[in-house]
């Protein structure tokens, strides 16, 4: 309800104002001596004002906080919950004034401690709300509890600004009761009341003046936040609408209508002409829950379709709740969302999954096709190449024993590749268990697992001390031979292969453009090589399937090894990244969370 300021009735009221000045004035000569009980009861008066009025901004943050708490999980959207986070300060300065004001009285200062515990504990349930209403944590029973203690405690809240407003205004009435005594002890206190009246009145017409400029400012205010909610509901495609359900009215919002594919106030809002907009698939639907409304106090979440003037179909969603005012009114609060764009998401959301599904089974055929179809045929070829004796290549051509040893080694390199592609599929499909192991106990398998190049090469290892994460063993184990063997493999000739590999807990923050924010901490595990290295212009691309640095004839290999490492650590929400010098050697990090 928007407050509109009466300017002629204030115009009246000053000139009153302006003639009581005069007429006081003229017998205020008589009235000195009571001009100090005046002054000390108009103390009285300004103390308990504004005590008052710090109790109602108390409660009136605590109101904002539970309306921005409703509306946020209401809603899920976070502006809600901007009166939320600046009520506790405000809630603070409240109760510091207060504290002053009631420094000289030890029974307000036991109920302000009372009431600042009852906030405090508001504000836990405050906070236990938006916990279990959050769809990470959501916890129905428990979020039902704590909205109904945090009521019960809305209660208390109330009944002790309540005993404390009344306790100032017996102060206050006691206080004005002595001064009423003094004044009639004789016909000069009669005179004197003037003056007390003229100075009191100076006063409210002082204190008008301002609350008059002040409501001015209010009413801009309002004016403005009415319009921001206007907007607010045309950007986020909601609207909010009033049912009073003893006097059958409807109240839309602007929105409302424009939802419905009307300008506002095109028509008068009813329930039956709400549900002409209703498919007709939902009509019963709604109809039904429109009927349960007062029965269940509430109306959960109904999911529709609406059909405008122009036949266009939108979905919408709609909940609200049954209050019951101090006259007893019972009125419903309702919102609206159009949440058309979010279901035809939801549909090609769907569309994906069902292609995603689909192409995991051509991929688990793939699979089946890779370890048997394919491989059985490349056996028989290797198989058949074998059995070719060496008194039977005597009489072949010397293109004929080029040609067998070339299917030799293409063969060879045929199952590699396979094998290969089945382990990088196994990181895809395979299900992921996570074990809380020591990283040391893996590494000390995959250099068993290399025990033969290592030694054919006498590499040095260095290895300082790994942590114990939850971790998915089979594919740590892999990333580590992987990686080791990447380094004995692009190892200098003539050089003894070093491979040092330390690891480190870092911060997310030092790496922002590398790390997900949401995760604190990360280990950073490097693998030192002094290897051939290679270009860093390459850095990324060497994670990419099927990408060589080097021919297949300078160096062994299918170009999957370091995809697979990737894919691995991606499985593990980490993330790894290269450098490297030509000649000079290459470092590999992996960062896994913590």
């Amino acid at each position: 309800m928007k407050w509109i300021p009466n300017f002629n009735s204030s115009n009246s009221l000053r000139v009153i104002f302006v003639i009581a000045v005069f007429i006081l004035l003229f017998l205020s000569s008589i009235a000195y001596k009571h001009n100090k009980d005046l002054d000390e009861s108009s103390k009285v008066v300004m103390h308990t004002y504004e005590i008052n009025i710090q109790l109602e901004r108390l409660m009136s943050a605590i109101k904002d906080a539970e309306t921005g708490q409703r509306g946020y999980i209401i809603t899920r959207n976070a502006r809600f919950l901007t009166p939320y986070i600046y009520s506790r300060d405000k809630v603070n300065t409240s109760f510091i004034t207060l504290k002053k004001l009631t420094t000289d009285n030890p029974k307000q200062q036991k109920n302000l401690e009372k009431l600042f515990k009852l906030i405090i504990q508001r504000f836990v349930s405050f906070e236990n709300c938006l916990k279990y209403s959050d769809p990470k944590t959501y916890d129905k029973r428990k979020l039902d509890n704590h909205m109904f203690g945090g009521r019960i405690l809305m209660e208390n809240i109330r009944f002790q600004v309540d005993e404390m407003n009344d306790i100032e205004k017996n102060y206050l009435a006691k206080r004005l009761k002595i001064y009423a005594a003094e004044i009639s002890l004789s016909p000069l206190f009669s005179i004197s009341l003037f003056l007390v009246a003229l100075l009191f009145i100076l006063l409210a017409y002082r204190q008008i003046s301002r609350d008059f400029e002040r409501l001015k400012i209010y009413n801009k205010k309002l004016l403005i936040s009415s319009g921001l909610m206007a907007e607010s509901e045309s950007i986020g495609k909601f609207s909010t609408w009033q049912w009073d359900l003893d006097s059958d009215k409807i109240d839309y919002s602007d929105n409302q209508y424009r939802l419905l594919g009307y300008e506002p106030n095109a028509f008068v809002p009813v329930k039956e002409t709400f549900l002409e907009f209703v498919h007709p698939d939902d009509k019963e639907k709604v109809a039904k829950s429109m009927e349960n409304i007062v029965e269940k106090k509430q109306l959960p979440f109904v999911y529709y379709k609406i059909t405008r003037p122009d036949y266009e179909i939108r979905y919408f969603k709609s909940t609200g709740k049954l209050l019951t005012d101090q006259q007893g009114s019972k009125i419903l609060l309702g919102i609206n969302f159009d949440i058309t764009d979010e279901h035809l998401l939801n549909i090609e959301l769907q569309e994906r999954n069902r292609e995603l599904e689909k192409s995991n089974k051509e991929l688990a055929s793939f699979n089946h096709v890779a370890s048997h179809d394919l491989q059985e045929p490349l056996r028989k070829i290797q198989t058949f190449v074998s059995r070719i004796s060496e008194a039977d290549k005597a009489v072949l051509s010397e293109s004929a024993k080029a040609y067998i040893s070339k299917i030799e080694v293409s063969a060879k390199r045929m199952r590699v590749l396979i094998d290969d592609l089945l382990l990088f599929s196994r990181t895809n499909t395979t299900k992921k268990e996570f074990i809380k192991l020591s990283l040391n106990e893996l590494l000390e398998n995959a250099e068993s697992e290399l025990a033969e190049i290592i030694e054919e090469k006498k590499a040095v290892i260095t290895v300082s001390k790994l942590p114990k994460l939850a971790v998915i063993p089979y594919q740590i184990e892999q990333l580590f031979i992987n990686l080791i063997g990447n380094s004995l493999k692009y190892s200098q000739p003539d050089t003894v292969p070093e491979i040092k590999i330390e690891s480190e807990k870092v911060n997310s923050a030092d790496y922002p453009d590398l790390l997900e924010p949401n995760v604190k901490k990360f280990h950073k595990i490097t693998f030192t090589d002094n290897g051939m290295g290679f270009d860093p212009q390459f850095k990324e691309t060497i994670f990419v399937l099927f990408q060589r640095l080097h021919s297949k004839t300078d160096y062994p290999g299918t170009g999957i090894g370091l995809a697979i490492c990737k894919k691995i650590v991606d499985n593990h929400k980490g993330h790894i990244i290269a450098d490297s010098t030509p000649n000079k050697g290459s470092v590999f990090t992996v960062f896994l969370p913590e």
